[in-house]
């Protein structure tokens, strides 16, 4: 999705302008911030398609400023990829706690960065298939406004999160393997692990209640019929 705008986050200012000077190269809009306060503003500011953003920053670090930017109602849709030296598991599973679309480690290669990035913009760019609303179990999921509605309590869901208790509803009693899932809600074309199914899973079972969504053990999940 060339000329999209893409805001950059990192505090290492040599690695700023490199990342700029590439995505520049593929036609795209760059804005750069060199701290979490400052990436706050700008999204706010001039609304990114998506936001490249490092973990370990000074004063803020990137996993606060994607709470920041995930609990705001005109942000919470905007794609955020980290780009971090962190490797390790706990750190890619916070970050996927914390609600980021992809992680990607330091260093990488220009042509797999652009890749990925690509790949996450048209995740979010893709119109949707028309889909209708559910009622299912006493859950009534409606499509237009993303949200799930329950003893009369309505409950916002982040898009991943409601994507794919829609797809598991729309498909009630069917065992969907975590592979299964990624595929089908997150696109076969990005990078992500299976345990990024799981703690949707768990972020949506603490919001909906557990009995809704099954563990098939060794399968994956399955929506209660």
């Amino acid at each position: 999705m060339a000329n999209a705008k893409i805001l950059v986050v990192d505090d290492e200012h040599d690695l700023l302008d490199l990342i700029s000077y590439n995505l520049k190269k593929e036609n795209y809009d760059v804005i750069t911030a060199d701290n979490g306060k400052e990436a706050i503003a700008l999204t706010r500011s001039h609304r990114p398609s998506l936001i490249l953003l490092d973990v370990m920053m000074p004063h803020m670090d990137g996993h606060e400023v994607c709470a920041v930017l995930k609990s705001d109602p005109d942000s919470k849709e905007i794609p955020i990829v980290f780009l971090t030296a962190r490797s390790d598991e706990k750190t890619e599973v916070k970050s996927l706690n914390f609600g980021a679309d992809d992680y990607l480690t330091k260093p990488i290669s220009t042509t797999k960065l652009t890749s990925r990035i690509k790949a996450v913009l048209r995740r979010f760019t893709q119109p949707n298939e028309k889909l209708s609303n559910l009622n299912v179990l006493g859950l009534f999921i409606n499509r237009d406004k993303y949200v799930v509605v329950n003893n009369e309590e309505e409950i916002q869901l982040p898009r991943k999160e409601f994507e794919l208790l829609y797809f598991l509803a729309s498909r009630k009693g069917k065992v969907f393997s975590r592979q299964e899932l990624l595929n089908e809600v997150w696109g076969n074309n990005i990078y992500v692990i299976d345990r990024t199914v799981d703690v949707h899973i768990r972020k949506i079972r603490e919001k909906i209640g557990s009995e809704y969504i099954e563990t098939v053990k060794g399968v994956g999940y399955r929506f209660k019929e």
